[in-house]
């Protein structure tokens, strides 16, 4: 039992270090800029099962939130979360989650990862246009033009770049290591 206590830590950490070395990486167009992070989500959320991917998603959000450079552009703190993209940094969360839910409920499907990574980038748009609306007092479709439409093609791109990854190796990690850590947990 303390064994799969101890991988299910490792893959949370290993995750969580996966998103931090990838989504500080990012192109300013904007206030919203565009980044590696939710396609680091994609992958942490697709890689292994839902409650590991999210917990390494939150895990990560805590390392930005005390100050750890993990945000897009290198930067962390609490008032990146306030700000106008904090909603998109909190956004990860439920994203992971939902990704996580979908695709454990139907891994055998590979057009569940595509499905469920739209399906959670839905939630992420949610969370940080409502989050952006609130922060910047602007209307909905000024914000939907800033914070969604012109990262559309992006997210897309980053979706299938996930899905070819996880299909491969996700089949590898759970019969590896995660089907003893699942029935455990």
């Amino acid at each position: 039992m303390e064994k799969n206590k101890l991988l299910y830590m490792v893959f949370v950490a290993l995750l969580a270090a996966i998103i931090c070395v990838l989504a500080p990486l990012s192109v300013p167009v904007g206030l919203v800029p565009i980044s590696l992070g939710s396609f680091a989500v994609y992958l942490a959320a697709t890689l292994t099962n839902r409650k590991i991917g999210t917990a390494a998603v939150l895990l990560y959000v805590l390392l930005g939130a005390v100050g750890t450079p993990v945000f897009a552009g290198w930067t962390g703190g609490f008032a990146r979360l306030a700000g106008p993209t904090g909603g998109f940094i909190l956004g990860y969360i439920p994203c992971a989650y939902v990704i996580g839910l979908l695709t454990d409920k139907l891994e055998s499907h590979k057009w569940s990862f595509p499905v469920a990574m739209v399906a959670g980038t839905v939630i992420l748009y949610a969370f940080g246009l409502a989050w952006f609306m609130i922060a910047t007092k602007n209307d909905f479709l000024y914000s939907f033009a800033a914070c969604v439409t012109k990262f559309l093609p992006g997210d897309a791109l980053k979706i299938v770049a996930a899905t070819a990854v996880v299909i491969p190796v996700r089949g590898q990690i759970k019969k590896l290591f995660l089907r003893k850590t699942e029935r455990s947990l």
